[in-house]
């Protein structure tokens, strides 16, 4: 047996918390050796026994991480992101939105390259993403992602008009646009828009629905595209995480198959 994969988790969150719990439970050979969150004035005392709390990127190279998986917000990818990716381990990003602004991606890339590590985008609430980017090596001719939800999980975006979301009777759709758009203009959705986006056509070919659906009773996201492998139709409804209605359950689910698909000896 070799040395259990070291990993730093960004964000301990509701997500972030249920993918530990979730990684001690594997079989795989994990250890989560530090948790990095913003403030130092909140305690923390349900942290893995093997973990310390870290509060600046730059105290990640005294833990030699493998892998740095983020759970935490778009703001995180970028400095986390450089820190990590400089020492050599690979980075797990869950906050795909930081790639709306396309420098960063190009710039995490480059570091990537220099220092022999690796950037994964895990799916999060999504299904249907391997198979996506498996097709677009023989060409996508169109993507599209249909995002429907009950219209109160539309509150707080721009669709929030007075009066507008509680009188709505019949699916209605609050926004068809690129990937980019909807990233810009509905930030909230743009992690699952962002994630589809660049495993397929990219953010200005992408088109993406917003569906607020009174008959909704969770949130659901249908995947469609077509090219020269065939045709891609897959629907996911996500149950909430328990310790945040907000989050979709699958979320934590895939941050934890994707830290522990890197020590299994078999992954799928």
């Amino acid at each position: 047996m070799g040395e259990p994969l070291r990993v730093v988790l960004v964000g301990w969150g509701a997500i972030g918390r249920t993918a530990a719990r979730l990684v001690a439970e594997s079989d795989g050979a994990v250890e989560i050796v530090g948790v990095a969150v913003r403030s130092p004035d909140i305690e923390r005392n349900d942290i893995p026994a093997t973990a310390v709390l870290l509060f600046h990127p730059g105290e990640l190279a005294a833990l030699e991480p493998d892998v740095v998986a983020e759970a935490a917000s778009r703001e995180s990818v970028a400095s986390w992101g450089r820190a990590a990716l400089a020492l050599g381990a690979d980075l797990i990003v869950s906050s795909v939105s930081a790639f709306a602004d396309p420098g960063l991606l190009t710039d995490l890339r480059q570091v990537a390259s220099e220092h022999g590590s690796t950037i994964q985008i895990q799916p999060g609430a999504l299904a249907g993403v391997d198979a996506l980017a498996a097709g677009r090596q023989l060409g996508l001719d169109a993507v599209e992602h249909r995002i429907v939800k009950p219209p109160n999980a539309w509150k707080g975006t721009p669709a929030d008009l007075p009066g507008v979301l509680d009188a709505l009777t019949e699916p209605t759709v609050l926004l068809d646009a690129t990937a980019a758009e909807t990233a810009a203009r509905f930030p909230k959705n743009a992690n699952v828009a962002m994630t589809t986006a660049l495993a397929g056509v990219g953010p200005d070919a992408t088109r993406v629905v917003l569906v607020a659906d009174p008959a909704a009773t969770s949130n659901r996201h249908e995947l469609r595209a077509s090219g020269a492998f065939g045709e891609l139709d897959v629907r996911i409804d996500n149950a909430p995480l328990p310790d945040n209605p907000k989050s979709s359950a699958m979320a934590a689910l895939a941050l934890a198959r994707s830290i522990t698909n890197r020590s299994a000896a078999v992954a799928i």
